[in-house]
């Protein structure tokens, strides 16, 4: 399969080469990076738009019912059919809102999870740009979606729609801290940001969640990762059942569409990250190496569903204690475990790290362990 993988990539090459041949250096790049940023810019909404539908089908069949299935063969066409509709839409805007920031907001938090793209190696020679900081491009662009996610709430003069950007401001911070801790282990392992070196130093099956701080460096990553694109059970500043809508509460149209746009393709970006950083990327046996990325990345994607279809919502309290409380000192200790596993040899290591890590989750678990509700006793007016 890696005869199939270099075609993909000589092609590419042979484009570039014989415009080099009559056409300014200059003008060959201007090409070339507008081949990478034409394929981001296709994929990126299409891949949206079938998430939708995928997740649609996968509640549904959690639910016991079928989901869309009127649009086409298989209800294959209701993507298509839900953007006529948001591009149809009536774009309300309410009286009293900031106009400029009302408009700003669902527009430039697009721009981030587009941006991510970039640094994804989707293949053996297929990253758009090989950056020596790649992972630090990705934890920098997915924290800025906080910013326009307040600007948004701000901006929309509703009690409803502030309340949901505070708590999106407050749950994004508290998340984005082991979330960053999370990816520690990895750069001392495989010393780049690089996400093509991190995927060339887990060549040969040496994935890392197979060691004791991979797995539990990926279960903190992916966890993390969840809560920075609001998916359930991380989606107060969602909640519907509280603050009707949350901080897209006022808005409607194409710019509701594009607020969905950027949560789809975050948790697309998140997926294909994780897969990157733990699960060798691109790396597997038989299979073209960018279908080993698609599957461990809609594997991830499928998870996020099945959590949507099965668990209950967060309250406040246990979602910043979560963070704060369990998750960020086992991320601590994760890096600690990663050190000795680095410093000692095998099979000693996997040993060692494997109980610091397992003794701290036992430990963090029974100092957080909720007190079980006791039975109620009553005292009736009568008595």
């Amino acid at each position: 399969m890696q005869q199939i993988d270099q075609i993909f990539v000589n092609a590419k090459h042979a484009i570039l080469d014989l415009a080099s041949g009559f056409l300014p250096e200059w003008v060959v790049i201007v090409i070339s990076i507008l081949v990478s940023v034409t394929a981001i810019a296709i994929f990126g909404p299409v891949t949206m738009m079938y998430l939708t539908l995928l997740e649609r089908k996968a509640i549904g069949r959690i639910q016991n019912r079928y989901g869309p299935n009127r649009v086409g063969k298989w209800g294959l066409l209701q993507p298509i059919a839900d953007g006529i509709k948001m591009l149809t839409k009536e774009d309300i805007v309410p009286q009293s809102a900031d106009k400029f920031a009302h408009f700003l907001a669902p527009v430039v938090i697009v721009i981030p999870a587009l941006l991510i793209f970039a640094v994804i190696p989707f293949g053996r020679g297929m990253t758009a740009v090989d950056l020596s900081i790649g992972l630090l491009f990705f934890l920098a662009l997915s924290s800025t979606t906080t910013i326009w996610i307040f600007v948004a709430a701000w901006g929309s003069r509703n009690k409803f729609s502030l309340l949901g950007g505070m708590r999106s401001v407050a749950q994004m911070i508290s998340y984005e801290i082991p979330m960053v801790l999370s990816v520690v282990p990895v750069l001392l392992v495989v010393g780049s940001f690089s996400t093509v070196s991190i995927v060339d130093a887990q060549a040969g099956g040496n994935w890392f969640i197979f060691t004791p701080w991979g797995i539990v460096g990926f279960l903190l990553f992916f966890l993390t990762g969840v809560a920075e694109v609001n998916r359930t059970p991380f989606d107060l500043p969602e909640g519907e059942s509280e603050i009707v809508a949350g901080f897209h509460t006022e808005y409607s149209g194409m710019k509701f569409a594009l607020f969905y746009m950027a949560e789809f393709m975050s948790a697309f970006t998140i997926s294909a990250i994780v897969a990157t950083a733990y699960l060798g990327g691109w790396q597997g046996p038989w299979l073209p190496s960018w279908l080993w990325l698609m599957i461990k990345a809609y594997f991830l994607i499928l998870v996020m569903m099945w959590f949507r279809g099965t668990f209950p919502r967060f309250r406040v309290d246990q979602l910043m204690g979560f963070a704060w409380k369990f998750l960020l000192p086992l991320a601590l200790l994760n890096i600690f475990a990663a050190g000795v596993w680095i410093e000692l040899d095998a099979p000693i290591n996997y040993l060692v790290a494997g109980a610091i890590v397992a003794v701290s989750i036992v430990i963090l678990y029974w100092a957080n362990k909720p007190d079980m509700p006791k039975k109620r006793t009553y005292r009736y007016a009568y008595e």
